[in-house]
């Protein structure tokens, strides 16, 4: 049964390999818990005060809340696969809350700090095919918000150069479009006009013609990053949420950031308005008479 739904994931909703063996590695905990304390069960037979009794014991085991939560949605996609092929008739998470978890800050990049860096590449007279691929890395996602995933996936044959726009892949396999600004377009064109021979399938790949791959992409920001910024967390997703703070902050409606940052729901989007929050409380507490200064 478990490897059936190993293959629908792999096969039918295409998830990513680590997410796979993360599912994995959670059904095969609950099981070996089912087996020690209730005599290894069928799956049809699992009711909720079992699943229950597992959530007692990870947390007892000074398990996080966080990744309690991960593992009971890992059981939560695994139920409703069986429900799916009839295995069950009721998912016995149906009424599950999901455990409370304080909520990580995620600091963005100033506007300032990107600018510096940006403008640093700039000046580089004659950058070399890392620097400029480095340059057009972190300009395309600060202006687009495109993910690191979607990054990585980037053929050249998705790039639209008439109509200033790109074709990416995100989550689940799913199309979209992104807009791009035309000084952007200009500056990728410019980047594959003088690269062309270091460039087959993808817009961004190694010196040695591979495509690029997850913890490079991290080096490349957080290496980057580090010249202009002393913040701890220099990444990828930090210079995405940048994007969709600074957007905020400029006026832009939440729905809209939706769209471009590719999200399912308003409440994925939601997290980034604090920080445009925080700046108006700031320019609020700055500039009215009666605020202490």
């Amino acid at each position: 049964m478990l490897s059936n739904f190993i293959d629908y994931l792999n096969l039918e909703r295409k998830v990513a390999a680590k997410t796979v063996e993360a599912y994995k590695n959670d059904l095969d905990q609950f099981s070996n818990f089912l087996s020690e304390k209730y005599n290894r069960l069928c799956w049809s037979q699992v009711e909720y005060p079992m699943i229950r009794s597992w959530i007692v014991h990870l947390s007892e085991n000074k398990i996080s809340n966080k990744s309690i939560n991960r593992k009971i949605s890992s059981l939560n996609t695994f139920f409703n696969y069986l429900l799916k092929i009839r295995e069950i008739q009721v998912n016995p998470l149906n009424k599950h809350r999901t455990l409370k978890t304080p909520k990580s800050r995620q600091v963005p990049f100033s506007k300032d700090e990107v600018a510096e860096l940006l403008a640093y590449f700039q000046s580089i007279k004659q950058p070399s095919f890392e620097q400029s691929r480095n340059h057009l890395l972190i300009e395309l996602i600060y202006s687009t918000g495109i993910r690191r995933a979607e990054l990585i996936g980037l053929k050249l044959n998705n790039i639209d150069f008439y109509n200033k726009q790109i074709k990416v892949f995100g989550k689940r396999n799913k199309e979209r479009i992104i807009p791009v600004l035309p000084d952007l377009m200009k500056h990728i064109n410019q980047y594959i006009e003088e690269n062309k021979s270091n460039l087959n399938t993808y817009l961004f790949e190694t010196k040695k013609g591979k495509q690029l791959y997850p913890s490079l992409i991290y080096n490349i920001i957080h290496k980057s990053f580090s010249m202009v910024s002393s913040k701890t967390k220099r990444s990828p997703h930090i210079l995405r949420h940048s994007f969709a703070t600074h957007l905020l902050e400029n006026g832009a409606s939440l729905a809209t950031v939706k769209e471009l940052l590719g999200h399912e729901s308003l409440s994925s989007t939601e997290i980034y308005t604090q920080n445009s929050i925080d700046t108006l409380k700031k320019a609020y507490k700055t500039a009215h008479p009666r605020s202490e200064k």
